[in-house]
């Protein structure tokens, strides 16, 4: 069997049996793939060619920052939350305290609409990253936002100086990593993606000074 065909058989159960969700938290997740697929044919929320291998591509690949969270009920800022990945996937498997910075109108009115429908509690903020700077995480996460450099220089004043940052990257971060100074990239832990063999989770602690 070739690697499309297993990638196009991971679905709902599949990814039940990785992560370990239970079954009222699966039903939120479907309706949220749902509605992902429904409006996706309106504006742009993720590529269409990545929706027949949705719950391998966003949902597994959000879902896997669940365990590296810290204890207890953190507040967790999600930069650039566009469809809502990682964030709303934390957010609806009960993470803890999500905001959801979006900009992009249309796209936090979705991000809403399936906060609504999943009966999920979380914070969207549709405006700039810079307009929210009052506020503190004790981790900040992001999925295909921005080159590293940026996403940090994004975190700083978001992260609480005990904070955590968790950034799913693809094939190119070596090139992102070099771009930060030496003593910067010592301090990213690459770990390795459940999701996507070319990907990796970025790890880095705060103080981001």
């Amino acid at each position: 069997m070739s690697g499309h065909a297993i990638a196009r058989s991971y679905g709902p159960a599949e990814f039940q049996a990785d992560i370990g969700v239970s079954r009222e938290t699966l039903g939120r997740l479907e309706i949220y793939a749902e509605l992902l697929r429904k409006w996706n044919r309106a504006i742009n929320l993720v590529g269409a060619a990545t929706l027949p291998n949705l719950w391998r591509r966003h949902m597994l690949d959000s879902a896997q920052l669940l365990p590296l969270l810290p204890p207890g009920r953190p507040r967790i800022l999600d930069l650039g939350s566009g469809a809502g990945f990682p964030g709303l996937v934390l957010a609806i498997c009960g993470a803890g305290e999500v905001h959801l910075l979006e900009v992009d109108q249309k796209k936090a009115t979705f991000l809403r609409q399936v906060a609504r429908a999943t009966d999920t509690v979380v914070t969207v903020h549709a405006e700039r990253i810079e307009a929210v700077s009052a506020l503190q995480g004790d981790v900040v996460t992001s999925r295909a936002l921005a080159p590293l450099a940026r996403l940090i220089a994004y975190a700083r004043p978001l992260l609480k100086p005990s904070g955590l940052c968790l950034f799913l990257k693809g094939r190119g971060v070596a090139d992102e990593l070099t771009a930060l100074p030496k003593a910067m990239q010592d301090r990213c832990e690459r770990l390795p993606s459940r999701s996507d063999p070319a990907g990796c989770l970025v790890r880095l602690e705060g103080p981001l000074t």
